[in-house]
């Protein structure tokens, strides 16, 4: 019914071919490695990981809710671009249908680079209760996850640059 957008950016002094093949391509792999216990596993239920795939993310113990289903939607590898929409989990809630989401890592100015996120939340009615507040904590969260896996990746150097 509604539809709500959100755009943020989080620099990084990852460069955005390590930064696209860690946080993105091997995400699956290196999240509940790095914060064991906000994600328990990424599990495949359809396709090859390419666009199309669904997968089923199971939360970790210390996570306020406990799966959601994500949809791979593109992936250009070559811009660093990374679309997947979020399309079933507790995570909605009762106010959401679903939500898009398209990530683009680009060359920061000092070396590093710059992670563009937008946010598209697709309400189930235009009376819907996400507030600006909402919207915040989950950035806080994403926000929470990038800085371990850019930790991660100062600690481990030589992860990720082939």
């Amino acid at each position: 019914m509604g539809v709500i957008t959100y755009e943020h950016e989080v620099p990084s002094s990852i460069p955005p071919a390590r930064l696209f093949k860690s946080f993105i391509l091997d995400a699956d792999n290196l999240i509940p490695k790095v914060l064991p216990g906000a994600f328990k596993s990424f599990e495949i239920l359809e396709g090859d990981g390419g666009v199309g795939t669904v997968k089923l993310i199971t939360f970790g113990e210390g996570s306020q809710y406990k799966s959601a289903k994500h949809r791979i939607d593109g992936i250009d590898e070559e811009n660093h671009i990374f679309k997947y929409s979020v399309i079933e989990g507790d995570v909605l809630g009762d106010a959401l249908d679903s939500i898009s989401y398209v990530v683009k890592v680009e060359a920061g100015p000092h070396g590093g680079s710059v992670c563009k996120t937008t946010s598209i939340y697709h309400t189930k009615k235009d009376d819907h209760h996400i507030t600006e507040d909402l919207i915040k904590a989950g950035k806080e969260k994403a926000k929470a996850i990038f800085k371990a896996v850019e930790d991660h990746l100062h600690a481990h150097p030589h992860d990720y640059n082939h």
